[in-house]
């Protein structure tokens, strides 16, 4: 098995799989902003969004193959994967092994309704035997990649004691805490003192997974100061990319407002070249609110923006604004 894990520096930082907003496309812009590969350049870990195992392995896969599309200059990627159907998780891995993907990560923790009644993300925390059997499978699927998986400290309650001795029992090469229960959501602030305690039973069963901290990260900076405060090997960042594509760049210190705005163009170009076939332009609308933000003028160009139907408008609009506004550095 070719596990990448083993080869990272710690700390290292992972950018965090998120549906519909971390696509192809998002990730290439990314990629180039981040300086991803280069010396302080980042992410060091690569997520694709999450995929239903079952949805491909169904009729309709072919459409569910664009979540999981990455570009040469993504590696190391992880393919993140759902599902609580033995053989389809063992067929999905198989199939994440043959497109090239340096690991495979199970999602324990999403909170969806619609995903719970399918028995899997956050579900999979009330039914640690079958979570158990998933990740065999993936194991079994995909023989040549480490297995990782994502989760909370619990559903209800927190869980720690006996939910994460569970995983750890079945040699995964990462674990992923989002230090928040199912039933919180993201309602309460992360507290960053139960990654201390997962660290600290990893050390206990003396297993070599590598344990990562989730959960309301500001930047790079706050992320160094968590893995201080907590032992882990590496901490993963979600919200904190939005409108920001240099988060991983340890080196770019400002951004002004013009480049978020033509990286925003830029951004939404590519979405359309990559997904404009597959995905409603309203998704990459998503992202507009967090590039457009603390300048004058700001809300109005959003409101524009938001009524544009294509990149090309999208791009008329932010040349109209520019070449008519001096924007404050």
């Amino acid at each position: 098995m070719q596990n990448f894990w083993k080869k990272l520096n710690k700390p290292f930082f992972a950018l965090a799989p998120m549906a519909d907003v971390t696509d192809a496309s998002f990730r290439q812009i990314i990629a180039k902003y981040s300086r991803h590969g280069q010396p302080g350049g980042g992410p060091d870990v690569f997520w694709t969004e999450f995929v239903a195992a079952d949805g491909l392995m169904s009729p309709g896969r072919e459409v569910l193959r664009h979540d999981l599309r990455f570009g040469d200059n993504e590696h190391p990627i992880v393919a993140q994967l759902f599902g609580s159907r033995v053989e389809k998780m063992e067929g999905a891995a198989r199939l994440c092994q043959e497109l090239g993907f340096d690991g495979i990560d199970i999602n324990m923790g999403c909170p969806d309704k619609s995903i719970e009644k399918q028995l899997c993300g956050a579900a999979m925390i009330r039914n640690p035997e079958l979570a158990c059997e998933i990740i065999r499978a993936a194991k079994r699927g995909a023989p040549n990649l480490p297995i990782s998986v994502k989760t909370r400290i619990g559903y209800n309650k927190n869980e720690i004691d006996t939910w994460i001795p569970a995983l750890l029992a079945e040699d995964i090469a990462a674990l992923t805490i989002h230090c928040r229960t199912r039933k919180e959501m993201s309602a309460v602030p992360a507290r960053w003192e139960h990654v201390k305690e997962v660290v600290e039973i990893r050390d206990r069963l003396k297993v070599d997974t590598l344990i990562l901290g989730n959960g309301d990260v500001k930047d790079l900076d706050d992320a160094k100061q968590k893995v201080a405060e907590t032992g882990c090997d590496g901490v993963m960042l979600g919200r904190a990319i939005f409108g920001n594509p240099w988060l991983f760049d340890q080196e770019k210190k400002h951004v002004t407002p013009e480049e978020k705005i033509r990286v925003m163009v830029e951004h939404t170009k590519l979405y359309e070249e990559l997904l404009g076939g597959i995905k409603s332009f309203a998704i990459m609308k998503k992202h507009y609110k967090a590039y457009v933000n603390n300048f004058e003028g700001a809300m109005e160009l959003r409101e524009k923006f938001m009524l544009c139907t294509n990149a090309s408008e999208v791009e008329a609009v932010a040349e109209a604004f520019l070449n008519t506004h001096t924007l404050s550095k």
